[in-house]
């Protein structure tokens, strides 16, 4: 069976800085694969070119078996199959939770108002706002917010997620309900790629998680496997400054 998505061999500098060393990662339909790693290892770049966010130099981006980095792709097609969820909210604040979970319904899709509405309600059920839906981004916890962001993403009905530190930015007492909202997607049968620094989270969601360091993965497995027996010294020390060890 072939993978949701696959990276292969991707090369990324910005000028001399090269942040990718050819990394090549494998995400299987259904699963929820983490990616670990200290900052300035490459692991948001490699999210971005995920969905052509960022630009690779060389190597591929597969989506369902399909290469995205050819010439001639629809960006604005990949980006409904391959949503993106950012550290901050990117809400519009002059619309309601509603209006910003509808905005690329209404204008990517085509949708009429009332099909857009319906689609977005669907959504924000999913993430647990359905009582929000008129509230504006002001008047909304950082953890609703990001959940708005979360279904923002989940109306184009995507087939895989990426999340970008989706709870960095948030007070530590709203963590848990984006933790729960990524956990009950998982659940349903959603791929997704995660950066994030929540190791507990990883611990016990994860299917796969991948341990980056300097453009270059250096060690992956199953979440046991990295947090309990972790093979290489570079991520035995990664994990003991965190206190995982």
């Amino acid at each position: 069976m072939r993978p949701a998505l696959e990276l292969r061999d991707l090369r990324k500098a910005y000028g001399p800085l090269a942040v990718l060393h050819g990394v090549s990662l494998s995400v299987p339909s259904s699963q929820l694969v983490f990616i670990i790693g200290p900052s300035g290892s490459g692991k948001s770049t490699l999210l971005r070119c995920c969905n052509l966010l960022e630009v690779p130099q060389s190597g591929a981006v597969l989506v369902d078996g399909k290469d995205i980095t050819l010439a001639g792709v629809n960006l604005n097609e990949v980006r409904q199959q391959v949503g993106m969820v950012f550290q901050s909210f990117n809400l519009y604040p002059h619309m309601t939770a509603l209006g910003n979970v509808t905005l690329a319904l209404r204008k990517v899709q085509k949708m009429d108002k009332a099909q857009a509405d319906a689609e977005g309600l669907q959504a924000l059920a999913r993430v647990g706002l359905t009582d929000k839906a008129q509230n504006y981004p002001g008047q909304l916890s950082g953890g609703q917010q990001q959940r708005v962001g979360i279904a923002r993403s989940l109306a184009l009905k995507p087939k895989i997620l990426l999340f970008d530190e989706p709870t960095s930015a948030l007070d530590p007492e709203l963590v848990g309900s984006v933790l729960q909202v990524m956990r009950e997607l998982r659940e349903s049968g959603m791929t997704m790629l995660v950066v994030s620094h929540e190791m507990g989270f990883a611990r016990a969601a994860a299917d796969h998680v991948v341990f980056m360091d300097q453009g270059q993965i250096v060690e992956q497995g199953s979440p046991q496997a990295v947090f309990d027996s972790p093979q290489h010294l570079r991520l035995r020390e990664f994990l003991a400054s965190l206190g995982q060890r």
